[in-house]
C-alpha cells in the first residue's frame, strides 16, 4: 500500500523523513518504578511499551490524587515536563496506569 504520507513493506509502516505521524492510543497516567509518573499516549507490544507525545508528572496539583488529575486534566498548581520523542520501556516496570479522559487531555497532548 502506498499513499502520499506513508509506505508499507512486510507490514511495517514507514513514512517520509521529518513528517510527524501522530500515534492516536489512548491516553495513560502511568506509574512506573522509582516514582516516575508519567502521562502520554500508550502503545504496548508484548512487554515492549512506549508513550507518545508524553510528560513527566513532576507535581500533581490535586486535592484528590492521580484519578483527579486523569479525568479533570492538567490543573494549576499541576506542573509537567515534555519528554521529546517516545518513551519506551518494559512493562514489568509497570506499577499502574489509570485511564484518562480523552476530552480534557486532548489539548495537552
Amino acid at each position: 500500500m502506498v499513499d502520499a504520507k506513508t509506505i508499507t513493506v512486510n507490514g511495517v509502516d514507514y513514512a517520509p523523513v521529518g513528517s510527524q505521524v501522530q500515534y492516536e492510543g489512548d491516553i495513560k497516567i502511568v506509574i512506573l518504578q522509582r516514582g516516575w509518573v508519567m502521562v502520554g499516549r500508550f502503545e504496548r507490544n508484548g512487554s515492549d511499551c512506549k508513550l507518545h507525545d508524553s510528560y513527566n508528572v513532576r507535581r500533581w496539583g490535586t486535592s484528590e490524587g492521580l484519578g483527579e488529575l486523569a479525568h479533570k486534566g492538567k490543573l494549576p498548581e499541576t506542573m509537567l515536563d515534555k519528554n521529546y520523542g517516545i518513551v519506551e520501556f518494559d512493562y514489568l516496570t509497570v506499577v499502574a496506569s489509570i485511564a484518562c479522559s480523552e476530552e480534557v487531555w486532548k489539548n495537552v497532548l
